[in-house]
């Protein structure tokens, strides 16, 4: 404004009044203006007075004890404020004055007194086909009508921003896989340095204490070794999702953006089509005020990522199930198992079933041993199969299976 104001001034010629009309300042404002290119800094104001000012070095104190205090025995907000009023006569304090107090001075504290170091964010930076983050978010559907949870699979490039979804009826160790090969298949590469993960049952089998180190599941292992992926685990709780937090926020601005109102849908086929539309056209977005879009980082991006193998991974869960002599058949499918491939009818959902002898169904007697492919599917589970446990037991009748 002080450059508007002298420009005008100079060479347009317009008066004082002029300008503290066309501005909309005072006329003390631009005699300051054209006295002074700089303007003059802003007062500070004095602090406010509060009435906690006499409370606070007795804030302060408990605090300080609170150091060498059992970690379990220290005081809590509630617990100071009731010291203030019972011991102190605190009249006038508040509550909500107490804790806001307290929630800037305890780590303020910690750090005065050399326990720890004050807490710090650096801004992060990635190099191209370097990085990338995996999250699983839960989203709401109509479903053929009926509300239904389902799991939105996210897997984002940190350079370009470059995400990929896909929706799954679970989010179990099928759908965990199923998710990276669509994602890796649509970026046309793996990435060659860390992929960002928390703890997820899918990959971690157990958190070794308060390390990095992880107990990966088999099956997850087996999968990282053909596709080349660096895993990295984030910390359990609210700081590790602040390591990966771009796939944290993906997943929010794509639900409030493309899921918002609640999707009507057949299946989820017909859900996941829309979202690869979704996807594409995200390409032309611009994160925040980078000057490329998301699609034209991922150009530079998408050379510099390692070639897929050329052969396929397994993703579905194979299981051989034997038929006694009693028609009955042992199954160790878990309800969170979205679908079962075959010819085997179930009330409400179709799930297939084949038998090693090229693919004849089972007879209604003893048929030996048959076998099928688990997958993530179009439908939730309905009927027998959605209640079924480990080894329990269900009989094959004339157009479906009875437990």
């Amino acid at each position: 404004m002080y450059a508007a104001i002298r420009h005008d001034a100079r060479v347009e010629g317009l008066s004082s009044r002029a300008l503290s009309a066309k501005y909309g300042v005072g006329r003390r404002t631009v005699a300051m203006a054209l006295e002074s290119v700089w303007p003059a800094p802003r007062k500070q104001l004095p602090p406010r007075i509060s009435r906690l000012d006499a409370f606070k070095a007795t804030i302060d104190q408990i605090l300080r004890d609170d150091l060498d205090a059992p970690r379990k025995q220290r005081h809590t907000v509630k617990r100071v404020f009731d010291r203030l009023i019972d011991e102190h006569d605190a009249q006038g304090v508040t509550y909500s004055m107490v804790r806001a107090y307290i929630a800037v001075r305890r780590p303020e504290i910690r750090v005065e007194e050399g326990r720890g170091p004050p807490q710090a964010f650096v801004p992060q930076t990635h190099r191209p086909g370097d990085e990338a983050e995996v999250d699983f978010g839960d989203v709401w559907i109509h479903l053929d009508g009926v509300p239904t949870k389902v799991f939105l699979f996210s897997l984002r490039l940190s350079f370009s921003g470059k995400a990929v979804h896909k929706i799954f009826a679970s989010c179990g160790q099928e759908a965990f896989l199923e998710g990276h090969v669509h994602a890796l298949q649509v970026l046309g590469g793996v990435p060659r340095g860390k992929v960002r993960y928390d703890n997820l049952r899918a990959a971690v089998s157990q958190v070794l204490g308060r390390t990095r180190g992880r107990v990966e599941s088999d099956r997850w292992t087996a999968f990282r070794s053909h596709f080349s992926i660096n895993s990295f685990y984030c910390n359990p709780g609210i700081e590790g999702a602040h390591e990966k937090g771009g796939v944290e926020g993906q997943i929010g601005w794509f639900r409030r953006n493309h899921l918002v109102p609640v999707p009507k849908v057949a299946s989820l086929a017909e859900l996941n089509a829309m979202v690869e539309r979704w996807d594409e056209e995200d390409d032309a977005r611009r994160i925040m005020q980078r000057a490329l879009t998301i699609g034209e980082m991922f150009a530079v991006e998408r050379p510099l990522l390692v070639a897929l193998p050329e052969e396929e991974f397994e993703t579905g869960l194979v299981s051989s199930l034997r038929v006694d002599r009693y028609s009955l058949l042992l199954t160790e499918l878990q309800p969170e198992i979205p679908q079962f491939r075959g010819r085997i009818r179930v009330p409400g959902s179709t799930f297939p079933a084949r038998d090693r002898r090229r693919g004849r169904a089972p007879r209604s007697g003893c048929v030996g041993r048959s076998w099928g492919r688990v997958v993530a599917g179009d439908r939730k589970p309905m009927g027998a199969v959605s209640s079924a446990r480990p080894e329990r037991r269900w009989c094959p009748g004339g157009d479906g299976l009875l437990p």
